[in-house]
């Protein structure tokens, strides 16, 4: 186990090393990357940066998931653009994107983890350094408004990124195993199970069921994260093109009705219906609405998805909730969504 004091002592060099000549944050190139990039599995002693590329971090919080990295043998790191507050924002976009660019190219952090998420990842988006990226590739790990720069720096790169938990949600035993299980002991052939249910309060409410909205299974590149990010990304360079793709889904605090929108705009776009399987993970407080003649949540997934005919569950262990599996964007993987597992094909690290 990493000892406090060789902690400390190692941060205040990395202080020093960190530091590296300020580039040009704003790049002109777009495009859809044709190979895909695997980043270096994580081994223990590695330094994890943490960046805040959305919402504000608490002292409280950034201490904690500090501690958690530790206790999994790694080294955390950050700079100080982390620690402030513009607005709700941790930082103007200028820094925030700064912060991830710097992260990328200095050699002595070996993987990038999202303190956490909240909104602010689609105003930074073309301030980011694709080439810095594509030369150093990493593990990126998020999820939540992360979604943005996880599917977009796949498809302006090729690098396999990561959806999974934030820093300030690494804290349950099924989260942590899973994120291990993926980026430091990884198989060609490994298989996504869901966490099992033991809280009786879970196994009560309607947004924990699982069910198969269409029976089957189905291959293809895994893509998505939060309906809300993967819709605020249609009509921009990194909208996702989910042909031959299973498109990963779930959301939080959004009413039936949002969703049935957010789903119906997909649906209507050129290439969701292109789509080979639909995997959807918990989708906490989702099931309410102040209409008393509302849709539930499970008549919306029913109505809008089932006419796709293609492979698709809903409850899946990914998202706002607790026991949130690590799973890699741009990966090929079977989907099988009677046993509600996906089989990854193909080495998701190097």
């Amino acid at each position: 186990m990493i000892k406090r004091r060789q902690f400390i002592n190692l941060s205040a060099l990395l202080s020093v090393s960190a530091v590296l000549p300020k580039t040009d944050p704003v790049v002109k190139h777009w495009g859809q990357s044709t190979s895909k990039i695997l980043p270096k599995r994580l081994k223990k002693g590695d330094t994890i940066g943490l960046i805040a590329p959305g919402y504000a971090v608490k002292p409280e919080v950034m201490k904690e998931m500090k501690d958690t990295l530790m206790d999994m043998g790694f080294i955390p790191f950050h700079t100080d653009r982390i620690l402030g507050n513009h607005g709700y924002f941790s930082n103007t976009d200028e820094e925030r994107a700064t912060d991830l660019n710097t992260m990328f190219a200095d050699p002595e952090i070996d993987a990038i983890l999202c303190a956490r998420g909240g909104y602010g990842c689609t105003r930074i988006m073309h301030m980011i350094n694709y080439d810095t990226i594509k030369s150093n590739p990493k593990i990126l790990v998020g999820f939540s408004d992360i979604t943005a720069l996880l599917n977009g720096i796949y498809k302006e790169t090729g690098l396999i990124t990561f959806h999974g938990p934030v820093g300030s949600t690494l804290n349950d035993a099924y989260s942590k195993e899973q994120l291990r299980k993926t980026l430091q002991r990884p198989r060609q052939s490994q298989t996504i199970k869901n966490v099992v249910l033991e809280d009786p309060e879970l196994l009560e409410n309607p947004e924990y069921e699982r069910y198969t909205i269409t029976s089957g299974t189905a291959t293809g590149k895994l893509v998505g994260g939060s309906l809300t990010l993967i819709n605020a990304l249609i009509g921009t360079p990194h909208e996702i093109d989910f042909t031959d793709a299973i498109v990963c889904i779930e959301d939080v605090e959004e009413a039936p009705y949002r969703m049935d929108r957010m789903l119906t705009q997909l649906i209507e776009g050129p290439t969701f219906k292109k789509a080979r399987g639909i995997v959807f993970g918990v989708c906490a407080g989702c099931n309410s609405s102040s209409n008393p003649i509302s849709f539930n949540l499970k008549e919306v997934l029913m109505d809008r998805i089932a006419p796709l005919n293609i492979p698709a569950a809903y409850g899946m262990s990914f998202g706002h909730v607790p026991g949130n599996f690590t799973f890699p964007i741009g990966i090929n993987a079977t989907w099988d969504a009677d046993e509600m597992t996906i089989k990854l094909l193909e080495k998701v690290v190097s």
